[in-house]
């Protein structure tokens, strides 16, 4: 997270273990596309894909937010750039949700100060899931266990249509599905934009050292 440290993993993902009802299991969801996650907490924006995709530029950190349940409705992805101020540029896997509820949600971003290291901490949602619409979350790493309805893996990125905005380049890899349900997990991202964030029982502190959600 913070400090570059962390490299860009192999994308990897184990076979389906379980088909039922339209749904696909993997028991160790790991869908890596790259960078892309920043404190929710200070977020609202544009939900139109262009503007998403480039209505800031990053900073040079990372950071990382986990959550007992993920759960979305209108999920899609492709490759995409995250730039920095300072000329950088990072894979992005561009992901889209339509409307979301985090349980028991964690987001940490360590920071590298003159007088040592320190660990923004934001928690929310332990007793009422929080809620975002038109989500859009520059994925550097996600792990957990996952389950989707009617996924489509592979799908040209300019046709993707079960996310509002989440179109991207004609010839692209996408991939879509109805819903998204992610238990137990872990995220690293560069940047994230939300239309609307409601954090029931927030909870934010700056803490000296490393504080971060994993």
């Amino acid at each position: 997270m913070p400090k570059t440290s962390e490299e860009v993993p192999e994308a990897s993902q184990d076979a389906p273990e379980e088909h039922h009802g339209g749904g696909t299991r993997w028991r160790r969801f790991a869908l890596l596309a790259v960078p892309g996650f920043v404190a929710a907490a200070v977020l609202g924006g544009a939900t139109t894909q262009g503007l998403l995709a480039a209505s800031f530029a990053v900073s040079g950190d990372s950071f990382k937010m986990s959550a007992d349940q993920l759960s979305g409705t209108g999920f899609a992805q492709y490759g995409d750039v995250a730039n920095s101020v300072d000329g950088s540029a990072r894979p992005v896997g561009l992901s889209t949700v339509d409307s979301t509820e985090l349980k028991n949600l964690c987001m940490s971003s360590l920071w590298d100060l003159p007088i040592g290291e320190a660990t923004l901490v934001i928690k929310a949602g332990a007793d009422s899931p929080v809620e975002g619409t038109s989500m859009v979350i520059d994925i550097e790493q996600l792990q957990g266990n996952a389950e989707f309805s009617a996924i489509e893996i592979g799908r040209d990125a300019s046709t993707l249509d079960k996310a509002d905005g989440g179109q991207g380049p004609a010839g692209g890899f996408g991939l879509q599905a109805d819903t998204i349900e992610v238990s137990d997990m872990e995220l690293t991202s560069w940047a994230v934009t939300s239309g609307s964030l409601r954090l029931s029982g927030l909870n934010l502190a700056i803490r000296p050292g490393n504080h971060e959600c994993f």
